[in-house]
């Protein structure tokens, strides 16, 4: 990633300010938390706004048409934001991803910027000093500002999924070293984190790169909740969550369980270039909730993908409402250049995949609200992550409903609270 340093740090004497803009996933917060831990230490300070700052960054999301649509919106909106003399850095997966045809495209951009990998990096255009960018996956990060944080601890993804461009633009899968990530955790936790929520492209494979093909999410799991109250792992691919997986998160205190399905239709799942089909995943649910019967369930699913049938339709409505997880989303496919799946036959008519969507998703409400309002009258622990909202292990920051509580209850603790209602994916509950 592009930093300023040595003069380009300072104005007039001043301290430089800067100005970060994040969008898309969790990883890319990470991103954008490790981008300002280093501006920081180059000496640089935070601005309140875009318009009081003398550099703007913009980590951008390229996974579908929409995300680069809003990061395109986002980037001309704060060209026009930004003080006159400011400069504007674009960077992240568009970045990554589009390079110098996203720099020719972009004018108002002084530079473009990737930060997967090290590169060398001139000048912007507007002369401001530039210097090599960063690998950010294992920079230092500043003290958190929640009781919670995002661990990135894995980049790219070995897998060959046929609608997913990001292995072409991130790479690889690299696992950092386990002493590295409990590093950091043990610093969050110092600063006053109690929950670490774990992402990589493909979670559970994490560790499989560095040697005779073994996993090491197991031990790093274990490591890790010796060391925080709460620790949560989202993007977990379903061939992957093997027994003492299972064991090893539900042992967290957060059976919490993320899972990419993408779809329940065997056919169209082998089509997609995944493994599984609605049944394995039934199962795999089932014996979960056997195990723990709190445990909570998320997924995402693909509606539209070229060659879904009304059969396969019908058959992901039928394991949604068979699964009752407690949380999912459903997306439209988004043709991406590059991927196996741009050349398949088989295209869906916008209209139809508009429908699909929404039934599949009153259907998901109804399970939502339905699983919601069952947890009324009862006694929950939750983490307080601000004043009047909390989550217990049912709900993941920023992506699940919350917990509402007592304003007086104080930030950073864990408490037991007493649902006394619901209003759609949120709880409300008093003190105990």
């Amino acid at each position: 990633m592009a930093r300023t340093r040595g003069p380009a740090s300072t104005l007039l004497g001043m301290p430089r300010s800067f100005w970060v803009e994040t969008l898309g996933c969790p990883k890319n917060q990470v991103d954008s938390d490790k981008l300002t831990g280093t501006l920081l230490v180059d000496g640089l300070v935070p601005a309140g706004a875009p318009e009081d700052a003398d550099l703007v960054v913009v980590n951008t999301c390229a996974f579908i048409e929409d995300a680069r649509r809003e990061s395109i919106d986002t980037i001309l909106g704060l060209a026009d934001r930004k003080p006159a003399g400011a400069e504007l850095v674009v960077t992240g997966c568009m970045a990554e991803r589009y390079g110098d045809e996203l720099a020719a495209a972009l004018p108002e951009a002084d530079a473009v910027v990737g930060f997967g990998a090290p590169v060398t990096l001139g000048p912007t255009r507007s002369g401001g000093a530039v210097a090599p960018a960063l690998d950010l996956l294992n920079l230092p990060r500043p003290p958190a500002a929640a009781p919670w944080a995002y661990v990135k601890v894995a980049e790219g993804c070995d897998r060959t999924c046929g609608f997913c461009a990001i292995p072409s633009f991130r790479g690889r899968q690299r696992s950092r070293d386990p002493s590295a990530v409990v590093a950091e955790v043990e610093a969050l936790a110092a600063s006053g984190v109690r929950e670490v929520v774990l992402v990589a492209q493909d979670l559970a494979a994490y560790g499989r790169d560095q040697g005779r093909g073994a996993r090491r999410i197991v031990p790093l799991v274990e490591a890790l909740a010796a060391r925080v109250d709460r620790v949560r792992l989202l993007y977990l691919y379903p061939s992957d969550l093997t027994d003492t997986l299972v064991g090893a998160i539900c042992a967290t205190g957060v059976p919490y369980f993320d899972l990419s399905l993408q779809h329940s239709s065997g056919p169209l799942l082998r089509r997609m270039r995944r493994w599984g089909d609605g049944d394995r995943f039934l199962r795999r649910v089932e014996a979960i909730r056997a195990r723990r019967p709190d445990a909570a369930f998320r997924s995402s699913f693909i509606v539209g993908y070229p060659g879904e049938t009304e059969a396969d339709h019908d058959d992901l409505l039928a394991f949604v409402a068979a699964a009752d997880l407690d949380w999912a989303g459903f997306f439209a496919y988004s043709p991406e250049d590059g991927t196996y799946a741009a050349g398949l036959d088989g295209t869906v008519a916008a209209d139809l995949v508009a429908e699909r969507l929404a039934e599949l998703r009153e259907l998901q409400d109804g399970i939502t609200a339905r699983r919601r309002d069952a947890l009324i009258g009862q006694v929950l622990e939750v983490l307080v992550d601000a004043p009047g909202v909390a989550r217990g292990h049912r709900e993941a920051p920023e992506i699940d409903g919350i917990v509402a509580v007592p304003p007086h209850l104080p930030v950073g603790e864990v408490v037991k609270v007493h649902v006394d209602g619901a209003a759609g994916p949120d709880l409300e509950a008093t003190s105990v």
